[in-house]
């Protein structure tokens, strides 16, 4: 009986440690719908930045590569088209830095043909792209982030259609890319978030579309090393990531299986300080190809496609929000 205090303190500790991820995970569907894009559109860029979410290329109104922008207001739901990419891709990266958004590699055709080596840089403020320095080779359905004022570029597709653990750093400063640690397990389409100063690269394939890992690496770029992390409860790619309270959310996926050949409806959500995945409520319906990213306390999914490959195109925006 003299242990009982103890062992009641340390399992209440136990469970509000566990809160904030449980927090994300509503009673009911965990999203709802929020709008519809303009027209349908998959395999896309994303960024945020000043509280606006920007949209960029991808696969869209019988165009498997195109030059798209919009920008989308999430507290007013109106859309804007803005200039044009100077060039057309599907499955490029996206990341803000810096008051800018940047543009990486990406594909020119169908399926993972053409990957391109350039990258360039939009102001939101006079709706302007440049070129700036390319990738030291091409590479579509790179993963893209900002860390301490430098963009990353990890994983990807070579033009020989194969998967490659090249990882680039970019300084805007210097409009150079330099080489970094390379990904341990060469993959593409590929989950990727910041959190916690580190960044987590989870799911991708190793090959074909049902070529999917659950390996989870993460880079700490004050060491330039990698080290694993928990794996992804349900190993897949081409799902849709963001941070929400300094948690991970990967949501979607493709293919499932090379006979039936749907799409992964599975969310899952990382807490880096308890290394941990948790299985949150489904996508209805399943999609992958679509994109993700957190504004305020709001989560917002856009597109994507509900069945393999091309299949079942959508113009949805779905909406998250935590409890």
């Amino acid at each position: 009986m003299g242990h009982t205090p103890r062992i009641l303190a340390a399992v209440v500790a136990a469970v509000l440690v566990c809160m904030p991820i449980a927090a994300l995970s509503q009673g009911g569907p965990a999203w709802s719908v929020a709008g519809s894009m303009p027209y349908e559109r998959s395999e896309m860029a994303i960024a945020e930045l000043n509280g606006k979410i920007y949209l960029i290329s991808g696969n869209s109104r019988g165009v498997e590569a195109n030059a798209f922008m919009q920008e989308y207001d999430p507290r007013t739901g109106t859309w804007r088209e803005l200039a044009l990419m100077p060039s057309v891709a599907s499955h490029a990266g996206a990341a803000a830095l810096n008051g800018k958004i940047y543009v990486v590699g990406g594909f020119v055709a169908n399926v993972h043909v053409g990957a391109v080596s350039r990258v360039f840089e939009y102001d939101p403020a006079a709706d302007r792209w440049r070129a700036v320095a390319p990738l030291a080779a091409p590479r579509g359905a790179v993963g893209l982030v900002a860390l301490n004022g430098r963009i990353h570029a990890i994983g990807g597709r070579n033009p020989e259609l194969q998967t490659v653990a090249t990882h680039e750093v970019y300084e805007p400063a210097a409009n150079t890319w330099r080489m970094a640690a390379p990904l341990p397990l060469a993959r593409d389409h590929l989950g990727i978030a910041v959190a916690a100063g580190r960044i987590h690269v989870f799911g991708g394939r190793t090959g074909a579309t049902v070529d999917n890992t659950g390996r989870h690496d993460v880079y700490d770029p004050a060491t330039d090393t990698w080290r694993t992390a928990a794996p992804l409860l349900t190993p897949r790619s081409a799902g849709a990531a963001f941070v929400l309270d300094g948690r991970i959310v990967y949501a979607g996926g493709e293919c499932r299986d090379a006979q039936a050949r749907t799409t992964f409806s599975e969310i899952e959500a990382y807490d880096p300080g308890l290394d941990r995945w948790m299985a949150l409520s489904p996508l209805k319906p399943g999609r992958h190809a679509a994109v993700a990213v957190a504004v305020g306390d709001r989560a917002y999914l856009f597109g994507g496609n509900t069945g393999c490959g091309g299949v079942g195109p959508s113009k949805d925006v779905l909406t998250f929000r935590r409890r």
